[in-house]
């Protein structure tokens, strides 16, 4: 789907001057290429715009001079809220009606399986009854999907994967912005999940599609039954994550994280390769690799350690 600055600029409700060009989606100022609009909402970005690629930015007149010159600036106060308006030209369009999927050798498929458009299934592809896969999903060799297993349009699955019943992949991150009057508008969630080969996803979990590019569950990773992974999140390769997981929108874990159960994250921060988050801990800024953390806000395990029991020791002596 394309369409003409001026039709987007017009509808948002945002002035638009010179000459008109095609726009086909939306992304994040780095990654922005020169057919897509992107958006500038916050100053610890503003060493980006200089470098943006972007063909047009959502931006206020104060920092609209950093942009390269090829680039228009869309001037607006609201650069968030615009954003929102925007983002639902390049929402995927959703229809009733199933095709027939391509399919690999020796698939094991039930009669009840729904199929939207476009949809591709390796070798050895088991799909139990209930399941339903979205426009344009594909499912590597070798994977198995439990009962009422549903992924969303776009939503790619590796190959040798198990997926247990009630999970849901793909479905829409939780992201409104906000009008003067306290109004949520929804930003329409275009970009995809990536779930990479031999992963195994518990019963009932929830993973978003990112707002835009791809929110990606790396391989070999295990995830416990009732977790849930909200949008743009980078789970890495090997992690392991028990039940109840959270982990807020861009969180980015690296290799063999192994978080406890009801433990869970702040957005927009790195848990560094090879870190233990013990059971409720609450991960409210970047933490290293390597280190085993407890408690809210999470810290260090042996200072955690200390502090509780010097709280114990506290109460113990107040008489």
């Amino acid at each position: 789907m394309t369409y003409p600055l001026s039709q987007i600029s017009e509808d948002i409700g945002v002035d638009f001057h010179g000459e008109d060009i095609t726009i086909e989606g939306i992304h994040t100022l780095s990654e922005a290429t020169s057919t897509q609009l992107s958006f500038f909402t916050d100053s610890k970005y503003a060493s980006q715009l200089a470098d943006t690629k972007a063909a047009a930015v959502l931006i206020d007149e104060k920092h609209a001079k950093l942009l390269p010159s090829g680039t228009i600036a869309l001037i607006t106060d609201e650069a968030y809220l615009k954003l929102a308006l925007a983002s639902k030209f390049f929402a995927h369009k959703l229809e009733n009606g199933t095709s027939e999927p391509t399919v690999g050798e020796g698939c094991d498929i039930d009669k009840s399986v729904s199929f939207g458009k476009n949809v591709t299934l390796g070798d050895h592809v088991t799909i139990l009854p209930g399941c339903y896969l979205g426009d344009n999903v594909t499912v590597g060799s070798g994977t198995v999907l439990h009962p009422n297993v549903t992924l969303y349009h776009h939503t790619k699955i590796g190959a040798e994967c198990m997926i247990h019943s009630g999970t849901v992949i793909g479905c829409d991150g939780y992201g409104f912005a906000h009008t003067k009057l306290g109004e949520h508008v929804k930003i329409y969630q275009n970009g995809n999940v990536l779930v990479e080969d031999r992963v195994e996803i518990g019963a009932n979990c929830a993973i978003d599609r990112a707002v835009f590019g791809t929110t990606y569950i790396r391989k070999g990773t295990k995830l416990d039954n009732l977790i849930q992974i909200a949008h743009n999140c980078d789970v890495g390769e090997h992690t392991l994550c028990a039940a109840q997981v959270g982990l807020a929108g861009s969180t980015t874990l690296g290799r063999n994280v192994v978080m406890g159960g009801q433990s869970a994250t702040a957005g927009h921060l790195e848990v560094g390769a090879f870190a233990t988050i013990a059971g409720k801990g609450g991960v409210t800024k970047s933490l290293e690799g390597g280190k085993t953390y407890a408690g809210f806000p999470a810290i260090d395990h042996k200072m955690w350690l200390r502090l509780q029991a010097k709280m114990m020791g506290l109460l113990k002596g107040k008489k």
